[in-house]
């Protein structure tokens, strides 16, 4: 895969995870696990082992449940934000040496499209909350599904 492909993919697997933490670490994981990715030989050859597989999955899905909670923060917020910020990195950095590339530059991509992802979402959110008129929850859920939709795109095999 070439360098751009390669580049786009890192910046969207960390808008996914700037919508939901988990949902780009577990995707990219269960890649590994199921050879669509191969991070194996580098340091980050845990990715596709079922322990981490399960662990980020049971993470993700725990995400979707209390993402709909009244009392979660914002994704905006300090602490929200900097878990995107480092999952999307980590999340980049699984893609890039999977595809042969240097690990610091998928962090770096990663994190941006993972601030992208953050405030992008958070105000597309808000806004179709109030322009709609609807509860939070109605656009939640079909936020849930794009970054899930997103992510399966994103390490899917090409």
């Amino acid at each position: 895969m070439n360098t751009t492909s390669v580049l786009l993919l890192t910046i969207s697997i960390g808008i996914v995870v700037g919508l939901r933490t988990f949902t780009g670490p577990a995707a990219v994981s269960w890649a590994a696990h199921l050879g669509w990715i191969d991070p194996h030989g580098t340091f980050l050859g845990f990715m596709g082992s079922v322990i981490t597989v399960g662990i980020l999955t049971l993470l993700a899905l725990v995400e979707y449940v209390t993402d709909q909670l009244p009392s979660t923060p914002a994704r905006t917020v300090p602490m929200q934000f900097g878990a995107r910020l480092v999952m999307g990195g980590f999340s980049g950095a699984c893609l890039y040496t999977a595809y042969g590339q240097t690990w610091l530059m998928g962090v770096l991509m990663g994190m941006i499209g993972a601030a992208i992802g953050t405030y992008g979402g958070y105000h597309i959110r808000k806004a179709l909350v109030s322009s709609l008129k609807v509860k939070d929850i109605a656009i939640a859920i079909p936020e849930d599904l794009v970054a899930i939709g997103l992510a399966y795109f994103i390490v899917s095999p090409r």
